[in-house]
């Protein structure tokens, strides 16, 4: 079952085009793992803190190139 975090998460992903593949290229994985950790089959003890600063990462670097 996956963490309520990772509803969260997916959402801010979706409403910023954020591809599963972008978030593992930040993370320095692969999206196959991302997959696994927000669809709750597999675990990460900082999993929320990393992917959550990935993210945000992400959305600021998409707001400095528009």
């Amino acid at each position: 079952m996956p963490k309520k975090w990772t509803g969260n998460l997916v959402g801010k992903m979706h409403n910023h085009r954020i591809t599963n593949k972008m978030l593992a290229d930040e993370l320095g994985c692969t999206d196959r793992w991302v997959s696994a950790v927000l669809n709750g089959h597999r675990e990460s003890s900082n999993a929320e803190q990393q992917f959550n600063d990935a993210v945000n990462r992400i959305i600021e670097q998409q707001n400095t190139t528009e």
